[in-house]
């Protein structure tokens, strides 16, 4: 496993630790602090429990079967059955940074000494996550509510030695098996620990940590894609001005409107048309208007971002281990925080992508390019161009409009209707997983069409940002000609939109974009 020791602790983890132990394999320690925390707080489940009054979650059921007192015998065969139970997701596997993303935030919500597990149980979650061992997780099975019950059930059952893990290798095999081989001990649960392990949010905000991540940059691709279209069309670039950007004072529009300035400085295409002659004084709203729907994406980002800040500083569990010895019964698993941001942000991606569509059409149409070929095609009528590029984003941009439909609307009850509203928070975070991947695909072709269209206007060249875009770009697909595959092509882009290769390509330019 590769990177810095991530200590997890009481403190709320920051974003970069979540990304790098989920996608990086940083390796996890848990801090003193926090083992003192789990020791006290286990010495209270541990007096509550030789107590004969009835306690939730220590001596009785669990749910619609919590009126059942457990006696002190069949209290280890509880903890054990409720994984195993508990553990019935179906359909195909879960992404390996998502399980471990809920790995380590399950780990820290252990840390803060509310949940009162066992140090050891506590310790053996971060061997597997060490060793790179990934449970099996499946797509379907939480609602969302007492936390991502299913999944983080088959986290459990594989800290216990049983189920099915993938190794470091990427190899499926049995739990037993492989922690064997790790040389780590399977874990022995005690009074409470079985639902302590299963009873939190923590597959949902794993999701919208990474989610974040992602969309930071494609916002700034957006912006760099937007660039490229306003001066590959001949349009204006008066309209981002700051003072009329202030009229209306967004944060978010603000730092788009930054982007696309510094994008389109020095441009020799776009002082080719400045002139008393250009009659263009007014673009299409989706080259007009990007500061303002980039910018509103960009806000709604920011409220998610504080969201899951606070999620990333609660613990989540019911019931919990309070400082002064109490174990209460709360609702804090209830999913609806981290379900409604999830839902917010797959609108502005739809919209973000639907407007990346219409200025790539624009591109396309010989009727509105400003004397582009039609379809951009070496020979019109012979070669199509990129007329089946934007055919794709069509339809992307369709499936994303029926993504951003939101899934914390819809509340099935379950449970012989204990659990009688739920918040639907994992499908939300699955559904914006696609469209955050649609959107790159989106955004890429906005970018690879530009780029030809920008060097259809040779000799007239780019500003010299959105010209080391076209030339970082050029290193995987090559410039204009006849008709070839288009794919890979596609594909390529994609993958500079993902790792960021195109924004650095600008900001060695342009100093950091916003």
């Amino acid at each position: 496993m590769g990177g810095a020791v991530v200590e997890v602790g009481p403190e709320p983890l920051a974003f970069d630790q979540v990304v790098a132990v989920a996608r990086d394999g940083a390796a996890v320690a848990l801090s003193d602090e926090a083992l003192k925390l789990m020791d006290a707080s286990r010495a209270h489940v541990e007096e509550l429990a030789a107590r004969p009054t009835p306690v939730y979650g220590v001596s009785t059921g669990f749910g619609a079967m919590a009126t059942r007192h457990i006696p002190p015998e069949l209290r280890r065969r509880l903890q054990v059955n409720v994984v195993r139970s508990h553990a019935a997701g179906s359909g195909p596997e879960v992404e390996r940074e998502v399980v471990r993303a809920m790995m380590l935030l399950r780990l820290r919500t252990l840390a803060t000494g509310r949940t009162g597990v066992q140090p050891r149980t506590a310790q053996t979650l971060a061997a597997l996550l060490n060793a790179g061992i990934t449970p099996v997780v499946h797509e379907h099975g939480s609602l969302g509510c007492s936390g991502d019950l299913a999944p983080l059930s088959h986290v459990a059952l594989a800290l216990i030695g049983e189920g099915t893990v993938r190794d470091a290798d990427g190899r499926a095999r049995p739990a037993a098996e492989a922690l064997a081989d790790a040389g780590i001990e399977p874990a022995v649960l005690g009074a409470k620990e079985g639902l302590a392990l299963i009873n939190g949010t923590d597959g949902m905000l794993g999701m919208l940590v990474l989610a974040i991540t992602d969309l930071r940059r494609l916002l700034t691709a957006a912006d760099i894609a937007a660039a490229m279209s306003v001066e590959a069309l001949l349009g204006t670039d008066r309209v981002f001005a700051a003072d009329l950007q202030e009229l209306r004072p967004h944060p978010g529009q603000a730092l788009s409107a930054a982007n696309l300035r510094a994008l389109l400085a020095d441009s020799q295409i776009m002082e080719s048309h400045r002139g008393p002659d250009c009659t263009r004084v007014q673009d299409a709203y989706s080259l007009r208007c990007s500061p303002q729907v980039h910018g509103a994406a960009r806000d709604t980002l920011a409220h998610a971002e504080l969201v899951a800040s606070r999620e990333l500083a609660s613990a989540i569990d019911n019931p919990v281990v309070l400082p002064d010895g109490r174990v209460e019964s709360n609702g804090n698993f209830h999913g609806a925080p981290v379900a409604y941001v999830l839902d917010f942000l797959a609108v502005p991606v739809a919209d973000v992508a639907s407007m990346s569509e219409r200025r790539t059409d624009r591109m396309l149409d010989r009727g509105r390019s400003g004397g582009l070929p039609a379809f951009l095609a070496d020979d019109p009528g012979v070669d199509s161009g990129h007329m089946i590029a934007q055919y794709t984003q069509a339809a992307i941009v369709s499936e994303l409009k029926r993504l951003a439909v939101p899934a914390s609307v819809d509340s099935i009850p379950s449970s012989a209707m204990q659990e009688d509203h739920v918040s639907m928070g994992w499908n939300a975070a699955r559904k914006l997983r696609r469209a955050v991947d649609g959107l790159a695909q989106v955004v890429a072709i906005e970018i690879l069409t530009a780029a030809r269209a920008l060097d259809l206007r040779t000799p007239l060249r780019p500003g010299p940002a959105t010209g080391a875009v076209v030339a970082e770009l050029r290193r995987r697909v090559p410039p204009p000609g006849p008709d070839r595959h288009l794919a890979p092509e596609i594909a390529a882009a994609a993958e500079l939109v993902r790792d960021g290769a195109l924004i650095a390509a600008a900001e060695a330019v342009t100093g950091p974009l916003s």
